[in-house]
């Protein structure tokens, strides 16, 4: 059964944008590297191709997964959207009740997601704690180093 994850218009093209440079070219790459190490002689002693033929056979399956994500992808209608909950999409302005610290985040589809850039996935111990939350709220979170407790101090858009 397929899941189906909802993008921005911005990041579903970025998905397909890394699909069809897979396709075009990595494949050609993949194809000039086996062609490289076929000229080099004997098949049955040259790992230089049995090496090639794995990176082909790799970056198919990247390809097919890519195609399936992108296949199950939807572009989020904000036009129904509650904008008080924690949401898809959402700014969130966090306070970690423990150290006081405060942390901004959008929460995105998982392959989005980018931390550096302040964007989590919905799917991550944080995005799922945080959603249907309102602000005010104080979200107790299990994560791998333990119990965290975060209050929310806005949410927005």
């Amino acid at each position: 059964m397929a899941t189906i994850n909802y993008y921005t218009a911005e990041g579903l093209q970025k998905l397909k944008d890394e699909l069809q440079d897979l396709k075009v070219r990595g494949r050609a790459k993949a194809a000039e590297d086996l062609r490289e190490a076929r000229d080099k002689g004997d098949l049955s002693e040259n790992a230089e191709y049995d090496a090639a033929k794995d990176a082909q056979g790799l970056l198919e399956l990247k390809i097919s997964k890519l195609e399936e994500v992108v296949g199950n992808a939807r572009i989020l209608d904000e036009t129904n959207m509650d904008f008080s909950k924690v949401l898809i999409q959402s700014k969130v302005k966090l306070k970690n009740l423990k150290n006081n610290m405060v942390l901004d985040y959008l929460l995105v589809a998982e392959e989005e997601a980018n931390l550096a850039a302040g964007k989590i996935s919905i799917k991550s111990p944080i995005g799922k704690g945080l959603l249907g939350k309102s602000a005010g709220d104080v979200a107790e979170i299990t994560v791998p180093a333990g119990k965290l407790q975060f209050e929310i101090l806005e949410v927005g858009r």
